[in-house]
């Protein structure tokens, strides 16, 4: 339980906003540099939110977190630099925290909740600083992206 604070007292110092994580199980080798959390895994930081059954993160020799991969319905709700939210879910995904740069794999499901549009497909990946995002389909299946268009009354 101690490493569990240190940690996150180094990864809240590092970003600024406090990150907090909270797991059934957590596990650490200093050596190299791994830190992994099982069972129920909550990861919180401002407004993001990440939830997997796994959670592996990366930390550099400078003690910063340089990758955080999540495994396992996983759940995430995302706000980009310019305010635009997202929500949704996959198998599995990679956070970078340099870049603030998600990667989703596996039955990914995103939903924009400001612009109401949505992706499907079996790689998304999106870019915070950016706020962009690139979809790719799984080999028999194609990328999927719906509008939910209004029209306007006839006057």
């Amino acid at each position: 339980m101690k490493q569990l604070l240190l940690l996150t007292l180094l990864i809240s110092s590092i970003f600024g906003d406090e990150l907090k994580i909270k797991a059934n199980q957590f596990n650490t080798d200093q050596k190299t540099g791994i830190s992994i959390f099982e069972g129920d895994v909550n990861i919180q930081k401002a407004q993001d939110e990440l939830n997997a059954t796994k959670v592996t993160v990366h930390i550099n020799e400078k003690r910063e977190p340089t990758k955080f991969i999540a495994q396992g319905n996983v759940s995430f709700f995302v706000v980009t630099q310019e305010g635009s939210r997202y929500k949704g879910e996959s198998q599995e995904a990679i956070y970078f925290p340099q870049k603030k740069e998600y990667h989703f794999f596996k039955n990914v499901h995103l939903k924009q909740l400001d612009d109401n549009k949505e992706i499907t497909g079996d790689e998304v990946v999106l870019k915070s600083i950016e706020g962009t995002a690139y979809a790719k389909g799984a080999e028999k299946e194609p990328v999927i992206m719906i509008f939910n268009l209004k029209e306007k009354e006839a006057e």
